[in-house]
C-alpha cells in the first residue's frame, strides 16, 4: 500500500470518530453545551485535526445528520411506476426503507436533539429539516410525480406525497420521542408501509377508473 494511499485510509478514519463523538455528544450533553474541545477529547484528535477534517461544530452536526439523510433516497435501479401494482410495491418498498431507518434509536435521538435546542439551537431544527426531512419529502414528490406522469394517480405530487407520509407514520413518530412505544420490528414495519401504501391508492384511484365511476353516476 502506497503512503499516499494509507494517509487518505487515516484520514477517513479520523473524520468518522469525529463525526461519531460528536454525534454522541450532542446526544448526551445537547447541541449547545457541547464544545469542540470535548468532541476532539472523544476523538482523540487535536482542535486543529478537528476543524481541518470536519469544521466547526454546526458543520459536525451538517454532516452527522447529512450522513443518516443519504439513506433516505429512493434507490437508483427503482423500477419505474408503469401500473398501480408496480407503484404499490414502490411505494411498500420505500416506505418500509422510510420507516427503518426513521425510526433507528440515533435517528430519533436527532429529533429529541432538535426539539431540545428549539430555543437556544434553532439551528439543529433547521438542519434537521432541510436536510433529513426534505430528503424524504423531495424523494416521495419525485415519485409522485412519476405516478401521475405515468396516468396511475391524479393530484398535486406535493401533496400526494404528504398524504402517503401522514398514512406511513401516523403517530409513531412522536410515541418514539415520548418514549411510549417501542421501535417496530421489520415484520411490523414491513406491514406497515403495505397498509399504508394499499390504503393510499384505495384513496386515490386511478384517473381513468375516477372517470368511469362519475360516468356511471350520471
Amino acid at each position: 500500500m502506497s503512503t499516499e494511499t494509507q494517509a487518505g485510509r487515516d484520514v477517513t478514519v479520523a473524520r468518522a470518530r469525529i463525526l461519531d463523538a460528536a454525534f454522541a455528544a450532542f446526544t448526551e450533553r445537547g447541541y449547545a453545551a457541547t464544545s469542540t474541545l470535548e468532541i476532539a477529547t472523544r476523538a482523540r484528535v487535536s482542535k486543529r485535526e478537528l476543524y481541518a477534517l470536519v469544521g466547526n461544530k454546526q458543520e459536525m452536526l451538517v454532516a452527522c445528520i447529512s450522513a443518516r439523510a443519504e439513506r433516505l433516497q429512493v434507490p437508483a435501479d427503482a423500477p419505474e411506476p408503469h401500473d398501480r401494482e408496480t407503484l404499490a410495491q414502490l411505494l411498500t418498498s420505500f416506505g418500509t426503507q422510510i420507516l427503518g431507518e426513521i425510526t433507528d434509536p440515533s435517528v430519533v435521538a436527532v429529533f429529541r436533539l432538535a426539539i431540545a435546542e428549539a430555543i437556544h439551537a434553532p439551528e439543529v431544527a433547521q438542519a434537521l429539516d432541510s436536510i433529513g426531512r426534505e430528503t424524504i419529502r423531495g424523494a416521495l414528490r419525485r415519485m409522485m410525480a412519476r405516478a401521475q406522469a405515468s396516468g396511475l394517480v391524479d393530484g398535486r405530487p406535493a401533496e400526494l406525497a404528504g398524504q402517503f407520509g401522514a398514512l406511513l407514520w401516523g403517530g409513531l413518530m412522536v410515541d418514539l420521542l415520548l418514549g411510549v412505544a417501542e421501535r417496530p420490528s421489520s415484520r411490523e414495519i414491513a406491514a406497515r408501509a403495505r397498509e399504508a401504501a394499499a390504503t393510499f391508492l384505495q384513496l386515490h384511484p386511478a384517473p381513468t377508473e375516477t372517470a368511469s365511476r362519475r360516468r356511471r353516476r350520471q
